[in-house]
């Protein structure tokens, strides 16, 4: 007897598990904020070095004397159009030559026009400091990774319900404390500890919530998270372009963390979790109340413990690279993790160098992920996987690679070209999110299913580490070129990999491989009913399955 085979007479996806599905959505929409929270609060306005004895400088030009000031003591910058000062150095008349030397500055003033007050210019990391925002968003990311693994490791050993609320605690204490950062170090530190308690208490919702559901449905629900996550990028947006100050927006953030405070009283164990440990009674209970609640009449006793099926032995990490077919899909696949995280995280980091309206860039650029939620749930069954992941991928990547006419021929009178043809680029890679997951799930035998996974997610982060670093990397050259570069290398990385993928099988509506040696042979393998497929699929890979982006 396995769990699914309890939710085939509990019934797959009843009112008893929408409700907690539901629940369990919820904090998706919080990871959304703060997965790209420090987009909004590194962002580095526009700036100048402050005038020396001037304590009224502002970067907006208050007189006619101010402007002449301005343009004696600071040097022009005539190769970017966004930025017509240099922002690190300033005239000063030699006291022994009597020529006008330049210095760099230690002052500086900011464009208050878009935003109040970033962490960025509170702390001043701008020019020699200016990489300091992108080691911020790497420490993140590994923040991030951390929580995944730790997390996860926990939640196998003392329960889902346990770990959630100990995440769910330090995702409180850190959030709410971020608000209040003194300083750089300290801000560095909170947000580590914010990254790993979110997305590991993100990672067991996702967990939770399909294993409560049957085989047929975890696909479906897999995917529909990522629009809660989608609700939280645009929750954020509207909170940032309201109140404009980090300090208001991270406090935006954190407040909804209180409620989940309650799913200690609202969230029962994972009654799959508690059978993979013995806990045969502690299940029963709740299995009984689903039953209730989806007034489904269950047998008096619906577990019997002799019947149980003990899981599989599970492969390591290593076996994937076993043999040389497999070697050559793992890594094909475990390029197409980076490439999808590095385009998904970079274009959105890059949207505020487009030009335009930030916050309305960022909006965009969170509301463009429903149509491609949407799109991979209608198509994924039609056109199959391997070419659907090639499609997207293409897709985006050629369209972030069409940037670069639009930003050194067209100019700001093309802007929204060029942001449009990011945008597409980032609904590719919201799409190739959903579809590595299952291609992932599919392509490994049983024995690997695991370590696949949780591979592929883990090594995802490394393009979301990169990510940052490509988006500043304009700023190592002059022109309109740097503006250009990061999305020239999102396009060359996506289209790369898209077109790698096709070395892959196709796994859509075949039988999937229970052994290794099946495995070096899925492309002979015959089709089969896709629905029996899907509960082959799922059963393998239970316990450790967790969300893509994040």
């Amino acid at each position: 007897m396995k769990f699914d085979d309890v939710l085939l007479k509990l019934g797959e996806f009843g009112p008893y598990q929408k409700r907690l599905y539901f629940l369990l959505c919820i904090p998706a929409i919080s990871v959304g904020c703060y997965m790209l929270n420090l987009v909004i609060i590194l962002e580095t306005p526009n700036h100048r070095c402050k005038i020396p004895g001037y304590d009224n400088d502002t970067y907006a030009i208050q007189s006619p004397y101010h402007e002449a000031l301005v343009n004696q003591t600071i040097p022009l910058n005539p190769k970017d159009r966004r930025q017509p000062y240099e922002k690190c150095h300033y005239y000063r008349e030699s006291n022994q030559t009597g020529t006008m030397e330049r210095i760099k500055c230690t002052q500086w003033v900011y464009d208050r026009s878009i935003v109040r007050e970033t962490f960025t210019t509170k702390e001043d990391l701008v020019c020699d400091d200016a990489s300091w925002t992108s080691h911020i968003k790497l420490i993140f990311y590994i923040g991030v990774l951390v929580g995944d693994i730790g997390f996860g490791l926990i939640a196998d050993f003392i329960g889902r319900r346990k770990t959630l609320m100990a995440a769910v605690l330090l995702w409180n204490v850190s959030g709410f404390a971020l608000s209040w950062a003194p300083d750089t170090i300290s801000f560095i530190i909170l947000e580590f500890i914010v990254a790993a308690a979110q997305h590991g208490a993100f990672m067991v919702c996702n967990v939770m919530s399909l294993e409560l559901v049957g085989p047929n449905k975890r696909v479906l629900c897999g995917t529909l998270i990522h629009g809660f996550f989608t609700l939280g990028l645009l929750y954020q947006s509207g909170a940032a372009y309201v109140l404009k100050h980090w300090q208001w927006i991270d406090l935006a953030i954190a407040v909804p963390l209180v409620f989940y405070i309650a799913y200690y009283w609202l969230i029962p164990e994972s009654p799959r979790w508690l059978m993979s440990k013995g806990r045969y009674d502690e299940a029963e209970k709740i299995i009984q109340k689903a039953g209730k609640v989806n007034k489904v009449q269950l047998p008096e006793k619906m577990i019997n413990p002799s019947l149980v099926e003990r899981e599989q032995t599970q492969m390591k990490l290593w076996h994937l690279f076993s043999t040389k077919e497999m070697f050559i899909r793992t890594t094909i696949l475990l390029f197409n993790w980076i490439a999808v995280a590095l385009m998904y995280f970079g274009v959105t980091m890059h949207a505020g160098n487009i030009g335009g309206n930030f916050y309305f860039n960022f909006f965009l650029n969170g509301i463009v992920e429903f149509p491609a939620i949407l799109f991979v749930i209608l198509t994924m069954d039609r056109i199959g996987r391997k070419r659907l992941q090639c499609i997207v991928m293409v897709f985006g990547g050629i369209a972030t690679l069409l940037t670069i006419f639009s930003i050194l021929f067209g100019g700001d009178d093309f802007t929204w070209l060029t942001t449009t043809l990011s945008l597409f680029g980032k609904v590719g890679s919201t799409a190739a999110f959903s579809v590595i997951y299952v291609m992932t799930l599919e392509l490994y035998p049983t024995v690997l299913r695991n370590a696949a996974l949780g591979g592929g997610s883990c090594i995802g982060r490394v393009g979301s580490m990169l990510a940052p670093y490509v988006a500043a990397s304009g700023a190592m050259i002059d022109g309109d070129f740097s503006t250009a570069l990061p999305l020239v290398i999102f396009g060359f990385v996506s289209t790369t990999a898209g077109l790698l993928v096709l070395l892959v099988p196709e796994s859509q509506h075949r039988k999937l491989p229970e052994s290794v040696q099946d495995g070096i042979k899925f492309y002979e393998e015959e089709e089969v009913n896709y629905e029996s497929k899907e509960e082959e699929v799922m059963s393998g890979g239970r316990s450790r399955i967790e969300t893509t982006r994040l």
